[in-house]
């Protein structure tokens, strides 16, 4: 894999549309599909709204996200907040790419992905509306906020200059395949529980239905209209279990199969 940005954007003078021809063009030469492993990826014609690629054999679209940074931090500026909140619920969000570079040596440095089934409302936050002296007076725009995404929605293609196997990507990548068969609501219950499983497992694979409950009051407050938390608690648990994330070990306990990659 070539980590260089090949110099084509020479037409243009603003640096954003610059490194967005860099960007654009490295994952048009060099990634894969994520999802299926097929290559290359494809670009829409007449600069699509949504989506930057599509795979053609697999049909799973992307969306690219670019930063000079080493890392993206906790949140990404998006588009508007009413057509995101739109497109989450007629599920037509592309999974997002988020590649970091290096301007000056014009260099790609990571790389990663969310699948499109871990964007829900909970990490979409509103930003405020623009003044009444801005052009687009009014408007308002939104942020994704990447440090709620579960650790196993987040998966590394290229980290400091080094590719991951394709079949270890594959791998993270069919086991995020359970939640596209979720309804939208049971999506973000299954979700909510992953996030309570992942940060009670930070320096142990193993937790207890009791761990897992300690979070009733907070998926309550994500949750409001349900009143049988617990209920929903083993249920999403029995969803885990079945996607190969978590194993029931007898009596309560509970093993986290992915601690290993958010440890």
């Amino acid at each position: 894999m070539d980590f260089e940005m090949r110099d084509n954007a020479s037409a243009f003078t603003s640096a954003s549309q610059q490194a967005r021809i860099w960007t654009e063009g490295w994952v048009l030469d060099q990634m894969y599909c994520p999802a299926c492993g097929a290559e290359p990826l494809l670009d829409f014609a007449n600069n699509a709204p949504v989506a930057d690629f599509y795979c053609g054999a697999c049909a799973e679209e992307y969306e690219l996200k670019s930063k000079k940074t080493k890392t993206f931090g906790r949140k990404l500026t998006d588009g508007a907040y009413g057509t995101m909140m739109q497109r989450l619920e007629s599920d037509s969000v592309p999974s997002l790419m988020m590649l970091g570079y290096d301007a000056d040596a014009r260099t790609v440095r990571d790389l990663a992905v969310i699948p499109k089934p871990f964007f829900t409302p909970d990490i979409i936050e509103r930003r405020k509306p623009l003044g009444p002296n801005a052009r687009r007076a009014g408007w308002t725009g939104c942020n994704i906020l990447i440090h709620k995404v579960p650790k196993l929605g987040r998966i590394d293609l290229v980290r400091d200059q080094v590719p991951l196997p394709r079949e270890r990507v594959l791998e993270a990548w069919q086991k995020t395949n359970f939640l596209r068969t979720q309804t939208f609501d049971r999506k973000g219950w299954a979700l909510d529980v992953l996030t309570c499983v992942e940060a009670v497992t930070k320096t142990t694979p193993d937790f207890t239905l009791a761990d897992i409950y300690a979070f009733e009051d907070r998926l309550s407050a994500l949750h409001p209209d349900n009143n049988n938390v617990r209920p929903k608690i083993r249920q999403q648990l029995q969803v885990l279990r079945d996607a190969g994330l978590v194993r029931f070990m007898g009596r309560g306990r509970y093993r986290d199969l992915g601690f290993s990659n958010h440890a």
